[in-house]
């Protein structure tokens, strides 16, 4: 089952279901000990309640601070800011619990064959999966569903991800390389493995995933905390402010000898909208949602500090292959040596490369037939025997009739000539190197003694990939290819993909020493990786990928997981880490720049009897001062539940130096900010004094 098919990134952003949960839990999230984890949104309910006890004192009694339609105005109005910023984080909520609830249903109850001794044929008995425990090895045979994660150690079969990633495409599992990994659910849909299980029940792989999108685990992040204490800090000073106001008010009426004492209501009124309550309520909506958006990505991220690290990430490492290359090298070339004819180093390569199933190997061999109409021969009449790749050899080749054909690496081709006591001719040599410059790759053939020449095979960088590393150069991220050539043919493939820098002839070590290099200078590195090779650097970097179709050591390392396995994907996220801190950043703004039209109302209100000059600052003309505070309180409340749309989406995004884009944001909501509720006010007070409501 494709959990996409209830993901609620395929619906529209306000679907039903999804509202009408969210309204229930608004109302649930009212309990103080949730609130309390929101400073801002926890001050503004408390007063609410308070404000709500003067209300029920002013209707019981006939006796308050203001009239009890008044009170009972703005403290609706109160608990409706309370209820809508509830509302907004859980709407964030729960388009992750939609996904989730997809999750659950793709489980399988299922009996694990677990294996007496850890190898195919061993005596196994049937168990529950529950019973596993990390370190079992179980067998699971075509139309078995694996128990539970876990690494394959024996077999190779062909396994259905798409409960888990979405694909229909099945996938190979085999033991012993970078795809020996498998997820519990899955199935199996030919042939068998032998999986040892690393993962206790409840930790499996789509216990987390499910755990992470309902963001039952989701712990608040660093900048999260930065800012909740800021905001913490704000309402404080403003509360103070506040309770300054009715000593200060007693006091000017007590020495003018006019005016009245301000009401609690109204100081009240005065709180809420100088506390930074958009913020406030926004704010756990669009960390929610950042993570969100990266599971609509088909990306699984440990931790919310991961996808706020991608923001940030200023360094690029990227595999050539499969990121930059499409990653099958083919033959585009026969470069034959002096004194040999180009049809003969044809035949001998493809002769070498007929039992050779790679890409690179058919490339060789379909070349040599459209070139020289050379056609398969009965190999087993000629008596052939096939020398297979090895990386310590680093050839390949035949035996056949007398002849030694080998084809491979040049200096490995060289050392196998000298010791047939022959030599490697200068122009083959020369003509390697040259190819290697071009960014190619040369594999050289030779016939015992005598090397016959050089077969050019050529890595294409993938379409439109200089466009993407120029943008991202333009958000001011270097990009670094990591690739195992020589360094001739990094360059030149850098060169032409129009990377920053490249790690040529890597290793683990290499990688590693790369990584902390970068940081060390103060940057923050985000790189990929899907073999265990490359779980050291995974484990260092900031934000880490790893691919789903790679060992289980990489996802481990890593603090986020492709389910896609696409190592091009590492853009994406970033884009998704930079577009979350920019809507929180943006919404801040926003936040703390309309409170202004809120004192330019409450303030003159409040003050104007004791002090008429203050009628100079009611520059919106309000009706009366309590059509001007519930107006503000009105305004308050509802532009939260506007700017839910735009927590959820978030800001859009566009590649651009982080200078310009404060300058575009400072102007949008910082001076969006400041001159939005003096239109929004006006406009609900006009709707007020219209249905003589103040």
């Amino acid at each position: 089952m494709d959990p996409r098919h209830a993901d609620p990134s395929r619906r529209p952003l306000l679907d039903g279901p999804i509202v009408r949960r969210a309204a229930l839990d608004a109302v649930r999230k009212l309990d103080p000990r949730h609130m309390v984890r929101n400073p801002v949104m926890f001050v503004v309910e408390v007063v609410t309640v308070f404000t709500s006890l003067l209300w029920l004192q002013a209707a019981l009694t006939g006796h308050g601070d203001a009239s009890p339609g008044f009170v009972l105005a703005v403290s609706a109005w109160l608990w409706f800011t309370v209820l809508f910023a509830n509302f907004a984080e859980a709407m964030a909520e729960g388009r992750g619990k939609a996904q989730a609830d997809a999750l659950r249903r793709a489980r399988q109850v299922v009996l694990a064959k677990r294996l007496a001794a850890p190898r195919h044929g061993a005596a196994h008995e049937e168990v529950a999966a529950a019973a596993l425990r990390k370190g079992d090895v179980v067998l699971v045979t075509a139309g078995d569903y694996l128990p539970g994660d876990g690494e394959v150690i024996e077999g190779v079969a062909s396994v259905d991800e798409s409960a888990i990633t979405g694909e229909s495409a099945p996938v190979i599992r085999e033991s012993g390389g970078d795809r020996s990994a498998v997820t519990g659910g899955t199935r199996v849909l030919s042939d068998w493995l032998v999986v040892r299980i690393s993962a206790d029940p409840g930790e499996t792989f789509l216990d987390r995933m499910i755990a992470m999108v309902e963001g039952a685990r989701r712990q608040k992040t660093p900048n999260e905390i930065a800012l909740d204490i800021l905001l913490a800090g704000l309402s404080i000073v403003f509360l103070l402010a506040t309770v300054t106001l009715l000593p200060f008010s007693a006091y000017a009426v007590a020495a003018s000898g006019n005016g009245h004492l301000v009401s609690m209501t109204v100081l009240i009124a005065l709180l809420v909208c100088l506390l930074p309550t958009t913020i406030g309520g926004l704010l756990s909506a669009i960390g929610i949602a950042g993570m969100d958006r990266l599971v609509q990505a088909n990306v699984i991220a440990t931790s919310g500090r991961a996808v706020e690290a991608a923001g940030d990430v200023d360094v690029l490492l990227l595999d050539k292959t499969g990121t930059i290359t499409l990653g099958n090298r083919q033959a585009v070339a026969f470069l034959a040596a002096a004194g040999v004819e180009t049809a003969a180093l044809a035949d001998a390569a493809q002769l070498a490369s007929l039992a050779d199933e790679t890409p690179e190997g058919r490339s060789i061999v379909v070349l040599a037939k459209e070139r020289y109409a050379l056609r398969g021969r009965d190999l087993e009449r000629l008596g052939a025997q096939f020398v297979p790749f090895t990386a310590q050899t680093r050839m390949s080749g035949v035996d056949l009739d007398g002849q030694r054909i080998r084809k491979g690496a040049l200096d490995a081709v060289a050392r196998f000539v000298a010791e047939q006591g022959g030599g490697l001719p200068a122009d083959v040599r020369a003509a390697a190197e040259e190819i290697a410059t071009r960014g190619a790759t040369p594999l050289v053939v030779a016939d015992g003694p005598r090397a016959l020449g050089v077969v050019e095979l050529r890595d294409v960088v993938k379409g439109g990939i200089r466009e993407k590393f120029a943008a991202l150069r333009r958000m001011g991220i270097r990009t670094v290819m990591i690739t195992g050539d020589n360094p001739l043919t990094a360059a030149a493939i850098a060169a032409e993909a129009g990377v920053d820098d490249f790690l040529a002839e890597a290793t683990p070590e290499a990688k590693l020493a790369t990584i902390r290099s970068w940081q060390a200078q103060g940057h923050l590195v985000a790189m990929t990786g899907d073999g265990t090779n490359d779980a050291p650097a995974l484990a260092q970097a900031d934000v880490a990928v790893a691919m789903n179709t790679g060992t289980q050591a990489a996802k481990e390392a890593g603090n986020m997981v492709d389910l896609d396995s696409n190592p091009t994907k590492l853009i994406q996220i970033v884009e998704i880490g930079k577009q979350l801190l920019m809507t929180r950043g943006a919404l801040t703004t926003f936040s703390i720049a309309n409170d202004v039209a809120k004192y330019f109302a409450i303030i003159p209100a409040a003050f104007v009897g004791t002090y008429p000059v203050l009628r100079v600052l009611d520059v919106m003309h309000l009706h009366t001062p309590q059509s001007a505070i519930l107006s503000a309180v009105i305004f308050n409340a509802l532009i939260i539940i506007a700017l839910i749309p735009l927590a959820l989406r978030g800001v859009s995004y566009r590649p651009a130096p982080a200078r310009v884009t404060l300058r575009r944001h400072l102007l949008v909501y910082g001076v969006g900010g400041v001159l939005l509720p003096f239109p929004g006010i006006k406009a609900i007070d006009l709707a007020l004094t219209a249905l003589h409501l103040a």
